[in-house]
């Protein structure tokens, strides 16, 4: 005699595998399941037989389930879980915090059209050091027209190189040159270390 049997003993084929893969896909999506669960899971659905093998599957899990598992029509308790399944550890839930919280004060930026004290000609947005108040085009037009005589390293405070661009006559005219390119393309740093302003 044949034993009568509900459908959770029925067997399933690949598109029920595949919707049950989808809905995982989703719980996934949402965070609901961690990478090694997931795959876990999947894993478990592609190898599944029955619809109460899928239904175990999100046990655990809220909607969405796959259409073909409406609700209370598989028993969840039907099948144990495989050897070695550990269910996913439940988190402690904190509720939001009530009453006044503790307000963190952000300093406002300095107002709009006023130099920062302390910088009266910005702040380079690279370093946060405050620019220099010598201009990278007056340095670079002073060290190009009369860098023989060291001017330019003068007005930038840099007196050990303008004495020894002077003594040499801007190195016969070629360091003074190269200087000039230098300043003027890259700016460069006062005797200070302060970022030569760019106007």
């Amino acid at each position: 005699m044949s034993e009568a049997f509900g459908p959770e003993q029925q067997r399933i084929g690949n598109q029920q595998r595949e919707e049950a893969i989808t809905a995982l896909n989703d719980h996934f999506a949402m965070a609901r399941l961690d990478i090694g669960e997931y795959q876990e899971r999947v894993n478990r659905a592609s190898g599944a037989q029955s619809y109460v093998e899928l239904a175990e599957l999100f046990r655990d899990l809220p909607q969405p389930h796959p259409p073909f598992l409406a609700p209370n029509s598989v028993p969840f308790t039907a099948v144990p879980p495989p050897p070695g399944y550990m269910p996913p550890p439940t988190q402690a839930y904190y509720p939001p915090p009530t009453g006044p919280q503790q307000q963190y004060a952000v300093p406002p930026p300095p107002p709009m059209g006023y130099p920062a004290p302390g910088a009266p000609y910005g702040i380079d947005p690279y370093t946060g050091i405050p620019l220099s108040d010598k201009s990278k085009i007056v340095a670079g037009l002073l060290q190009l027209f009369l860098g023989n005589l060291g001017i330019g390293r003068f007005y930038t405070g840099h007196t050990g190189i303008a004495v020894a661009q002077l003594l040499t006559c801007g190195g016969c005219g070629i360091w003074s040159l190269v200087d000039a390119i230098i300043i003027l393309v890259n700016g460069g740093e006062d005797s200070e270390g302060r970022r030569l302003r760019d106007s």
